[in-house]
């Protein structure tokens, strides 16, 4: 059976907003459009819509849920959004094309790829001013900041990862990767840092305890983003051809599904609920909602022009501008630092 279209665009309106808190959200970043749209995910439905910068691609959520981030590669900025009132509260300046972006775990610090510069700005939350610029690897398209003082770049030009220290804001390790490095998320349990090679059809699987890729997956054509649920046992990915989403057994690191999902996707997040995942077609201006339940699309929302990135409030919101003072040494391991991790929601 055809999905059906599950919500139209509106005007939001303040019945809407109260409905629609920032722990039940998703933001979808529309290229073309250049503006952020708000999708409620207990309605499937657009609750707002907020003017940014130029051509938005990349889109992060605060750890607590109170800020959105949002890189806009063509005005060379980064666009700070208020959850609650949704409206852009700063515009912070940053350096050649910013693609990429994230929040550290802690909330401190805001680290965002310069695509053209070769570099990665770090901006700190309590400033908006950008304090470090870091050099990476060739063309760093997509970032993961994770737990344990770590930030992962996947540079597309060098076909290697590069891991940043959040306490020293330097590079401490680059991993050769797959061809065409695109996407990268981490999973929740802080184990592994998964890596979308869009140029060898695969995943390189790395272990964040030894900086190594452990596991090379076969899944399908120009996979492109990455996304890993609540509970780090399935990494979703997309996949330019044939047009669909594939799903990884993260025990087994083999595909255990193919979803078929029509269109050029760029972007997947699961809601904060586990129930859904979102995945942006830029073709069709419009989001495809596939239940994580059956793995089949069950409803498509209208959005802006260009849809590229979408990013779903973080499902435990943590509490943020955690100091990094107290910070271990930049060699510790997972195994190290200790503790089991609160559960935490990722996808852009």
């Amino acid at each position: 059976m055809a999905p059906v279209v599950v919500a139209a665009l509106v005007a939001p309106t303040t019945a809407d907003a109260v409905a629609s808190p920032p722990n039940n959200v998703a933001y979808v970043t529309n290229s073309q459009s250049d503006n952020v749209m708000v999708i409620d995910t207990t309605t499937n439905k657009v609750v707002a819509t907020i003017p940014v910068g130029d051509n938005p691609i990349g889109v992060a959520v605060a750890p607590d849920n109170a800020h959105v981030y949002v890189a806009n590669s063509q005005s060379d900025n980064v666009s700070v959004i208020d959850a609650t009132t949704r409206k852009v509260t700063a515009t912070i300046p940053v350096r050649g094309s910013p693609i990429g972006i994230d929040v550290s775990y802690g909330g401190t610090r805001v680290y965002v790829t310069d695509v053209q510069a070769d570099t990665v700005s770090v901006i700190s939350t309590k400033t908006n001013r950008v304090i470090a610029t870091i050099p990476v690897g060739r063309a760093p398209f997509r970032i993961a900041a994770i737990p344990y003082y770590r930030v992962y770049v996947a540079n597309q030009g060098s076909d290697t990862v590069s891991v940043i220290s959040t306490v020293t804001n330097r590079v401490i390790a680059t991993i050769p990767v797959g061809q065409d490095p695109f996407g990268i998320r981490f999973a929740p349990d802080g184990r592994y840092v998964y890596v979308a090679n869009q140029g060898s059809d695969t995943v390189s699987v790395i272990s964040t305890r030894t900086n190594k890729v452990v596991a090379t997956v076969p899944v399908g054509h120009a996979p492109s983003r990455v996304v890993v649920s609540a509970d780090s046992s399935l990494v979703y990915v997309t996949l330019l051809l044939p047009a669909g989403v594939a799903v990884i057994d993260a025990k087994t690191n083999r595909v255990v599904d193919m979803i078929p999902v029509e269109g050029a996707h760029f972007g997947i997040t699961i809601s904060p609920d586990g129930a859904w995942l979102y995945v942006t077609d830029l073709a069709s201006a419009s989001v495809s909602v596939i239940s994580t339940r059956t793995n089949e699309v069950v409803g498509i929302i209208p959005v802006g022009e260009g849809p590229f990135g979408i990013r779903a409030a973080n499902l435990v919101p943590r509490p943020g501008n955690r100091s990094y003072r107290l910070a271990p040494a930049e060699t510790g391991s997972p195994g190290e630092l200790g503790g089991k991790l609160p559960a935490v929601q990722d996808g852009e």
